[in-house]
């Protein structure tokens, strides 16, 4: 009995380091990488981008909406799909997410169906959601860039931290100091405004300077605003950017130097010290814009990010699998080894 005992503990003990050695090979092997689905599922961002390019012909404006999904995923914490989740409520119940398209959130799921038919369930819907504001991005005539792939999904959400998304009616300072802990600085702040010059706002995120008229704003656009949008409790929405609202370019910064930014988090941007002089260089230069703003969406898209054996990848985008956890695997491969004794 006691050398059986030994050998239990000897297999036990072994086990253990094995099991301990292949997690920390597994957390070292799965960060993010350029090419991590490059032989598991080399047709990813193609199914992506191609799925997409239907999409935007029947809806364009589910470019800018999957690029708000986006950023309002990875800003809470971190690109892990948190924002997909429903909830009772969740994230996307929250102040600071009304808006988000039904129809660029049905969009994530329908690709994340197309690719784990395609190479299996291995893409989390972090990774597919990534790709889709890329390519909304490149394919609404902006930046195209590579971005490292790998995330894992969230198994939670947190609606305490979609307070700490900037807000529309922000000034500058106030929405450098939101970016600040997560280590953006103006050049950041400024570029990722410009994600702006496409998509459209809801009436009561803007009524607040037509009633009365923010005098920053230009007036023939505050009458026009204030004609589309009579109260707060309007169902109307209005383009973000004046001169090419179908478009990812550098018209949004001619706006703001015209006073004719519809947010107040976007007129400020020429007021404060900080970030003037950025947004004259990206009116003046599309190629800068460009440059800065891929710059930060990497950036953006590598924060908190769930690696290795973190989270999960889900079977659908909305909801978290079944908890199996590992530990609960371990226990019942143990008890199986003791039955044998």
């Amino acid at each position: 009995m006691a050398r059986v005992n030994s050998d239990f503990y000897s297999l036990l003990l072994i086990s253990s380091l094995l099991l301990a050695s292949h997690f920390n090979i597994c957390e070292a092997q799965q960060g993010l990488s350029l090419s991590f689905f490059a032989k598991t599922c080399p047709q990813l961002e193609s199914i992506v981008r191609n799925h997409l390019k239907k999409v935007f012909k029947q809806d364009n404006g589910q470019a800018p909406g999957l690029l708000r999904i986006f950023f309002h995923d990875c800003f809470v914490q971190g690109c892990d799909g948190s924002v997909l989740l429903d909830g009772n409520p969740g994230e996307r119940d929250q102040r600071a997410n009304i808006g988000l398209r039904n129809e660029a959130l049905e969009t994530i799921d329908v690709l994340r169906g197309l690719v784990h038919k395609a190479c299996g369930k291995i893409v989390s819907c972090a990774d597919i959601t990534v790709l889709a504001a890329r390519d909304a991005v490149a394919l609404s005539g902006g930046p195209d860039f590579a971005m490292a792939l790998g995330r894992r999904d969230g198994v939670s959400f947190s609606i305490e931290k979609t307070k700490d998304l900037p807000g529309p009616s922000s000034n500058t300072t106030v929405t450098l100091t939101k970016f600040a802990p997560k280590n953006f600085d103006a050049t950041d702040v400024v570029a990722l405004s410009g994600a702006h010059t496409f998509g459209r706002a809801h009436c009561g995120t803007i009524f607040g300077r037509l009633s009365p008229q923010d005098p920053t704003m230009d007036k023939t656009l505050g009458n026009n605003l204030k004609a589309t949008c009579p109260s707060a409790t309007s169902t109307n929405t209005v383009n973000l950017d004046l001169r090419t609202p179908l478009v990812f370019d550098n018209k949004y910064y001619i706006d703001l130097l015209n006073r004719q930014g519809v947010f107040t988090s976007d007129q400020d941007l020429v007021n404060h010290e900080k970030t003037k002089g950025l947004v004259n260089s990206f009116a003046n230069d599309q190629n800068l814009f460009y440059k800065k703003f891929a710059d930060a969406m990497i950036k953006i898209s590598q924060l908190d990010v769930l690696t290795g054996n973190q989270g999960e990848i889900r079977n659908k985008c909305n909801v978290v699998n079944k908890k199996q956890s590992i530990l609960s695997s371990v226990v019942e491969e143990m008890v199986e080894v003791i039955d044998r004794f």
